[in-house]
């Protein structure tokens, strides 16, 4: 045990369960959103207490000029073989990322995606955010991310528990056992 901190410390013989989830969203596009909401919906709904704290261009889900109309990310983005079978492709054929760059790519991809997510009954980020606060999960945004975009609390979703440091949010840890996962 440590003794500046007692509570970091790691017993792998303790099987005690989790308690909490602290969920860092630092990534603002359609696909690095939804990892960590679908994260705090499962632990809401396994009776885990869940917290998010939306940093840098993960703020996009949180601030209302934006979060109904996230993208996508085309362009850069190896991983975008996933999606080849949306398009009658195997997954084994990478996504060329020079197409990701020509006007209106992002857009079909975007719309394929929430097509994709709208067949499998998964919600829009506005209501996924709703559900996951109406559960009893707290969503937080970076102080230091919305004082270097130049965000206003009132520039963000209604549901947005407080604007936090860093240091207050891992404060949200405190007496519990907790896992932090960053998305």
């Amino acid at each position: 045990m440590s003794e500046s901190n007692p509570t970091a410390t790691f017993d792998p013989d303790n099987n005690a369960p989790l308690e909490k989830v602290l969920i860092i969203v630092s990534r603002g596009s359609l696909d690095g959103i939804y990892p960590g909401l679908v994260l705090a919906n499962g632990a809401r709904m396994e009776g885990i207490e869940a917290s998010m704290f939306f940093t840098f261009f993960g703020l996009n889900a949180l601030a209302e000029k934006t979060m109904d109309s996230l993208k996508v990310a085309t362009v850069g983005n190896p991983a975008m073989n996933m999606a080849m079978p949306m398009l009658g492709m195997p997954m084994t054929m990478p996504f060329p990322t020079m197409l990701g760059g020509i006007p209106g790519v992002s857009n079909f991809a975007t719309h394929l995606m929430n097509q994709k997510m709208e067949e499998l009954d998964i919600p829009p980020v506005r209501e996924f955010l709703e559900m996951i606060t109406d559960a009893g999960g707290k969503v937080f945004a970076c102080k230091l991310a919305m004082d270097m975009f130049g965000l206003k609390r009132d520039d963000l979703w209604e549901g947005v528990e407080s604007v936090l440091t860093v240091g207050d949010f891992y404060q949200e840890a405190a007496g519990t056992r907790t896992q932090v996962l960053f998305t």
